[in-house]
Formats: structure tokens, sequence, C-alpha cells
């Protein structure tokens, strides 16, 4: 009787565990389920610090805590192209121009550094031409990755990111052309990077991109800081293919990287100084303006 009794009740605990467990209000919680928001959806849900600068110009910035596995502070740039917007590239053939005494001498509503350049006597290092006037070639022994596209501006106001003709840079009609790289996005699809350091090592950067509604993108994020540990190339094209834009190009970065808007001056954390303030500026050899 006694054993009956026992069995009966092992017999009706085994039948009350599997109806709770069946029924899901057994078990703990398995967090390891949970799916991290995505790139598009984080960037989204971001508390961006937003500021018209001007019909069509908007600039935003936020200090995302976790994203990409690190800090980062980012700078964003979004000029629509349809609204008539005029932009030019005030260049140095020889010396440097920082981005700020190009801004304010264009009386440009926002600006930001171009390509890369000779970090010793000035003056573009890659293929540039403006106003359909060559101002220089891509220097001898240039890294064939870093440019492998451009940035095209048309008389129109028209901006758009190509990828260099298989002839050069020469066959490019447009009046402005400047090469840049490495190329992130053509076509809506992220361009496949060569494993180099260059690339595959955090680093602040500066992109341009387009949209496929026509809005110029530019993204300048900070790095070499506990604040801002900058992106890897492949991490700047999923960025910019997350922000919508379906064409990009790395311009140049490190403490080249520099986001201006009138009225507020500097407003990223460039590099150059080694501290985390808005007094790091590099002079460089191209900037672009927006008016």
């Amino acid at each position: 009787m006694k054993k009956n009794f026992i069995y009966s009740l092992m017999l009706l605990f085994l039948v009350f565990a599997c109806s709770k467990k069946e029924e899901g209000t057994q078990l703990p919680y398995d967090y390891s389920n949970v799916e991290k928001a995505g790139l598009k959806e984080l960037l989204e849900k971001a508390d961006w610090k937003k500021k018209e600068v001007s019909g069509g110009i908007v600039w935003k910035y936020y200090q995302f805590p976790q994203i990409f596995d690190s800090k980062q502070y980012i700078n964003i740039l979004e000029v629509d192209l349809n609204k008539g917007l005029h932009i030019e590239i005030p260049y140095v053939k020889t010396g440097f121009l920082k981005t700020s005494t190009a801004a304010a001498a264009n009386n440009a509503l926002v600006a930001f550094n171009g390509s890369y350049f000779n970090t010793s006597t000035g003056g573009s290092t890659t293929f540039f031409k403006y106003d359909g006037n060559l101002v220089n070639n891509t220097v001898s022994g240039f890294s064939a990755y870093r440019e492998n596209g451009a940035v095209v501006l048309d008389n129109k106001g028209g901006a758009k990111v190509i990828a260099k003709p298989g002839s050069g840079w020469a066959a490019v009609a447009e009046p402005v052309v400047l090469a840049g790289g490495p190329l992130l996005l053509l076509d809506g699809k992220q361009q496949s990077q060569l494993n180099v350091d260059f690339n595959t090592a955090r680093h602040p950067r500066t992109a341009f991109g387009v949209t496929a509604d026509n809005k110029m993108i530019v993204v300048v994020v900070d790095g070499r800081s506990s604040q801002s540990q900058g992106l890897t190339i492949a991490q700047l094209s999923e960025l910019m293919a997350a922000l919508g834009c379906t064409q990009a190009l790395n311009l140049d970065g490190g403490g080249s990287s520099t986001a201006w808007v009138k009225g507020e001056g500097v407003v990223n954390f460039p590099s150059d100084n080694g501290k985390f303030d808005h007094e790091g500026e590099r002079g460089v050899a191209t900037v672009f303006t927006v008016k």
C-alpha cells in the first residue's frame, strides 16, 4: 500500500513536471536567444542631436556607447542634392589647407576634409580634376586600393561616386573628379576589401556617400581615443549601407578627418593633437564645402 502510494506520488510529479515544461513556465528564460538589434535599427533608435543648418542640410551627431563592439562618436552631414546647393573643392597644390579655413573663406554652410595628400610638402597625391582642368595625376607608387574610386561633381550640383575606369581617370568626362579609396559601396553592393592594416585597423574615418533618393551623406567617425575608437574599412562600409547609401567612398582619415558646421566650427574631435577636443585639426590639400 505504501509502495503504491509512493509510485502514485512519483507519477503525479512527472505528469505535473512535463505539463509545466510544455507550457514553457518551468524552464528559466534563455537570454542567449535574444537577437541584438540590427545596425540599421540601432542607428534609427539612436538619440541623435540634430540641427538644420539650412534648407536641405542637416547636421547630426551622437556618441554611441556600443556600436561595432566599441564606443564611437559619429558626425553626419546630410545634404539634399535636389535643393540646388553648391559643392566646391578648395585646394592647394603645395602646403596645407585646414578645413575650417577653407570653409570660412568660401562662406560655407558645412565642410569636410577631402582626399589624400603629401604630408611633407602638401598637395594632392591622388587624381584631381577641377573645373575641367587637371590639377594632378595620382603620384607614382600610390596604393591602388586607396584610389580605386572617386567623387565626381557635374555642373548642375550633382554628385556621385564611381569606380576607377579601366582606361584610367582621364576617361571621366565630368569637370570635377577627386580620387580616393577604398571604394565602399557601388550599385548598393558592399565592395570586397584587401586584408591590409589600413583596412583592418580602427582609425578615424571620413566617408562620402549618395543615397537612392539623391542625398549626399558624409560621415566623420572619430578615433584613437577611449571616447571613440574608430572603424575598420569593412565597418565603415556597413555603416554607410545602413545609412541608406547605394554608393560610397572612403576619403582621407586619421588626423585629417574633420567636419565643420557654420556657427559651430569644427564639430568632431580631430585626433592630430592626440587629445579628444576640437583643436586637433590637420591641414590637408583638398576640402569639400557646401553652400
